[in-house]
Formats: structure tokens, C-alpha cells, sequence
């Protein structure tokens, strides 16, 4: 079988895991030792559309959600970490579809391009995270600690997001 892309030097260090957008299919994340969470288009590999540093150590998950505009990392740092990324995403959750000039005199709050929340429930690695495939806004996490962390993304992130 022949390989058809290889993306040397992925991250700076070991890489850990990757997920691929559920609704993109070009689009993937992965993650690694280098601390980094990064975004790549599969048909133009030589660099990453996003990166971002927002464990302190090893990110060992990366895990998109149904709704691609939100995706978890949980790390050695015992972080999970929420990120956005609407720039990437099939369809930004903050837009009704529509563009036109209202939406920028709208009083709403934009949603900001990077973490949204940090989530430090755990004494140890976190080494999984998933989301709920019925529950959008529900998450899970695993740890050495022997803890399973049940955690929601907060009203007010949600609210901004579907309002």
C-alpha cells in the first residue's frame, strides 16, 4: 500500500494522538510532547493551519466535538483544556447562517479563537477525554488518578455560543 502524505516533524517532540474533524474531512488535530495542540489540512501538509501551547507538559488527547468549532487536550499537567477554533470549524456556532452587516453591531460577545476554559479536576496525567455523542455540551476525562471527571462547558460559554 502506498503512503500518500507524511508530515515530517509534526510536532517538536513525540506525537501523541490525533482526531479528525467529524465534518471536515480534510481537517486533523493532533498532539504531543512539545506541549502543543495543532490543526492541519491533510492536502497541504508543510504547516499547521493553528497551533497552540496551553498545557505545560505532555498533551497526551486531543478529541473533537460533533459541533467541530469545540475540541478538548487533556495533558500530563492534569489539565483538560477547552479550545475554539470557529476559523476551522464547518460551520462557527457563534453565526445563524446568515452574513450580513447586523451581525457586527450585534451586541453579543464574540467568541475569541483559543481556550475558553481550563479544567484542573484531576491530581495526576489526565490520558482521556471524550465528548458525549448526545450530549454536546458534556465531556469526560480520565486520569492516573484513578478519577473519571464528568464536566459540562459552562452556561455562559454555551449560552454565547447557541443565543
Amino acid at each position: 500500500m502506498k503512503c500518500t502524505t507524511i508530515i515530517d516533524n509534526a510536532h517538536t517532540q513525540t506525537v501523541r494522538d490525533l482526531d479528525f474533524n467529524p465534518n471536515r474531512q480534510y481537517y486533523m488535530a493532533t498532539c504531543g510532547d512539545d506541549c502543543a495542540t495543532r490543526f492541519w489540512d491533510t492536502r497541504k501538509c508543510t504547516e499547521p493551519l493553528l497551533s497552540f501551547t496551553n498545557h505545560s507538559h505532555w498533551v497526551w488527547r486531543v478529541r473533537y466535538n460533533l459541533r467541530d468549532q469545540l475540541l478538548l487536550s487533556g495533558g500530563s499537567d492534569s489539565k483538560v483544556v477547552l479550545l475554539n477554533v470557529p476559523s476551522l470549524a464547518s460551520e462557527t456556532l457563534d453565526s445563524c447562517g446568515e452574513e450580513d452587516e447586523e451581525e457586527e453591531t450585534s451586541p453579543k460577545e464574540k467568541m475569541r479563537e483559543g481556550v475558553l476554559e481550563e479544567y484542573d479536576k484531576h491530581e495526576d496525567s489526565v490520558y482521556s477525554v471524550a465528548w458525549s455523542n448526545v450530549d454536546p455540551w458534556l465531556f469526560a476525562s480520565l486520569s492516573n488518578d484513578g478519577r473519571l471527571v464528568l464536566n459540562k462547558v459552562s452556561k455562559e460559554i454555551k449560552f454565547n455560543i447557541i443565543l
